[in-house]
């Protein structure tokens, strides 16, 4: 049965392979974009389901409005997807003030005010689903993405929270996970000024194997948006959605490292425990 979507972050990657495979398929989308004309052909081709709007998400007051208006133009939004966002690369050390606000204002609390806008909408209209665009990022990290990391584990613990809050009102999310995959992820990277210092460091070594294209990335476009439509459609989909051999791996091998420091540490958290003397 045909939905409405609304998808931040539509005009390239998995956004716009997401919004160009559910108009394919007779859905309807809302799709927010940050330039005009960035998906000038599909407007063509699909003008009666395709609803373009422009939105920066570090501007809360247009996301609320842009969300409230697409609500009041189409009367039910069925999924949201929190997709829009970047990646920024640099030790700690070396980023700027300018570059750590503007990563978490677009990767963390444009999300945030998005989902909190949808919310009282959802609420009304009995329920409805929210897909949020994460990464394996947000359960593990490499040297070198501080930042983009500290976001992605942020966007999902606050989901975490959210999704008790507002089940009871038939509300639920996915959190796709995917690992490297072949977007213009790369090509979107910011970059710090490099220092030195860091060059024969880990973060020094990830930054090599980014410029010289060494850097691995299994994933691939297509296959990722399918699975999570796949998820998306189904009636129970799990919270958190682990994309591609990559994510699988190495977020298996990260909560297993925890798990067994967690048992190491057993005796030592019991007697945190208050104790009746």
């Amino acid at each position: 049965m045909p939905k409405t979507w609304f998808i931040t972050g539509a005009s390239s990657g998995l956004g716009f392979e997401m919004t160009q495979r559910l108009l394919a398929h007779g859905h309807t989308v809302v799709a927010t974009v940050r330039r005009r004309g960035a998906l000038t052909q599909l407007e063509q081709t699909y003008r009666e389901r395709l609803d373009v709007v422009l939105l920066d998400l570090v501007e809360p007051e247009s996301t609320s409005l842009a969300i409230g208006d697409a609500f009041r133009r189409h009367g039910r939004i069925d999924v949201i997807v929190s997709n829009a966002g970047y990646g920024l690369f640099g030790a700690a050390e070396e980023l700027t003030n300018g570059e750590i606000d503007r990563q978490i204002a677009t990767n963390l609390t444009g999300s945030i005010h998005l989902i909190r806008a949808a919310l009282p909408l959802l609420r009304k209209q009995g329920g409805g689903r929210i897909v949020q665009v994460s990464s394996e990022g947000g359960q593990i990290a490499y040297p070198g993405f501080s930042l983009y990391h500290a976001t992605k584990w942020g966007i999902e613990g606050f989901i975490e929270a959210v999704a008790q809050e507002v089940a009871p009102f038939g509300i639920d999310f996915i959190i796709a996970e995917p690992g490297p995959t072949g977007t213009n992820f790369g090509a979107n990277l910011v970059c710090a000024d490099p220092m030195t210092a860091y060059d024969e460091t880990p973060a020094g070594a990830v930054r090599r194997a980014i410029s010289d294209g060494s850097f691995e990335i299994r994933g691939d476009a297509a296959r990722t948006v399918a699975a999570i439509l796949s998820a998306a459609a189904s009636e129970a989909p799990p919270l958190r959605l682990a994309l591609g051999s990559t994510a699988y791996s190495s977020i298996s091998q990260a909560l297993s490292k925890r798990l067994s420091a967690l048992e190491a540490q057993r005796d030592v958290a019991n007697s945190a425990d208050r104790q009746d003397l």
